[in-house]
């Protein structure tokens, strides 16, 4: 049930207020550089990574927003790199040796998993896709996806530790 006022209506929570304050300035900050599409899908992303904060917390709004969001904007194009590198077959030419390393060792793992998993893990990861397109393209259930996807990260983070 919804948190209500004296007035019977709904309260506004600190996060809708945020969002109502500074989207529209982190959009036309982001547009700049990425484009309209991705500005309005970053500032989404951004909100949902700020949701845990508590908003009486946060003294610098518009800082702690440009962060967040400077961050995703950061890991897509990591990510970015390191599935032009898988995809290729090859190094990301301008990746530092630091991230060729990383992204041979990416390409170790994923060859060393098994099919089922590596497709469920490559194509959620690395594709973006949901788990609901992944089991559609797949024939499988949801659940097998995420079952897949489970095994997937295990194997990844036993690699990693060996």
């Amino acid at each position: 049930m919804a948190d209500t006022g004296q007035c019977g209506r709904p309260r506004s929570t600190g996060l809708d207020e945020l969002y109502r304050g500074y989207a529209d300035w982190l959009r036309r900050r982001l547009r700049r550089h990425v484009g309209a599409d991705q500005a309005a899908d970053l500032v989404q992303e951004t909100y949902v990574r700020l949701a845990p904060y508590a908003p009486d917390d946060i003294r610098h709004p518009k800082a702690l927003l440009l962060r967040i969001a400077t961050n995703l904007l950061r890991d897509g194009r990591r990510r970015e790199a390191v599935q032009s590198a898988w995809l290729a077959g090859a190094v990301h030419p301008t990746a530092t040796p630091g991230d060729q390393a990383e992204a041979m060792q990416l390409k170790q793992i994923l060859q060393s998993m098994p099919p089922l998993y590596r497709d469920v893990f490559v194509l959620s990861r690395f594709r973006g896709m949901t788990y609901a397109d992944i089991a559609r393209l797949q024939g499988v259930s949801v659940k097998t996806v995420e079952w897949r996807m489970s095994k997937a990260l295990d194997h990844c983070l036993k690699r990693l530790d060996d």
